[in-house]
């Protein structure tokens, strides 16, 4: 009997927590956040402004202006002047602006009553000319 006794008194509880199982699922875990992360931010790239945001100094006075009002009518403003235009002839004339001035900026204006993918059209006829970064232009609330 006195055997049995110093069996147990040798044996203690260990009250140390082990921390491998949690690394292990941090890692997984990890891994699946860095696979799935690229793929959640595919799209078009457009710097979208908020609505209430300060109006943006423009060092410039030459800007592109590409709108579309509500009866779905392309227009190109290349310093004041205005016009309906197709979308195709916007799309060269743009391709024009760019090969005489790489660095002006493209603005996309689009009537709030105007269908979404006509200002998505727009966009990619921009895109096809050439413009690297388009801005949305908005009316502050």
């Amino acid at each position: 009997m006195a055997r049995t006794r110093r069996r147990r008194a040798h044996r203690k509880q260990v009250a140390e927590i082990n921390v491998v199982p949690y690394i292990d699922v941090m890692l997984v875990l990890l891994v699946i956040f860095m696979i799935t992360a690229p793929m959640l931010t595919q799209g078009v790239d457009v710097e979208l402004p908020n609505a209430n945001a300060a109006p943006i100094q423009q060092e410039e006075t030459d800007v592109l202006i590409a709108s579309v009002d509500k009866s779905g009518q392309y227009f190109i403003d290349i310093g004041g002047e205005q016009s309906p235009i197709s979308l195709a002839d916007l799309q060269t004339r743009v391709k024009k602006v760019l090969s005489q001035n790489p660095n002006i900026p493209v603005l996309v204006r689009g009537d709030k009553n105007v269908s979404y993918g006509e200002v998505i059209g727009l966009m990619v006829s921009l895109q096809g000319a050439g413009v690297p970064n388009v801005g949305l232009v908005t009316e502050p609330e």
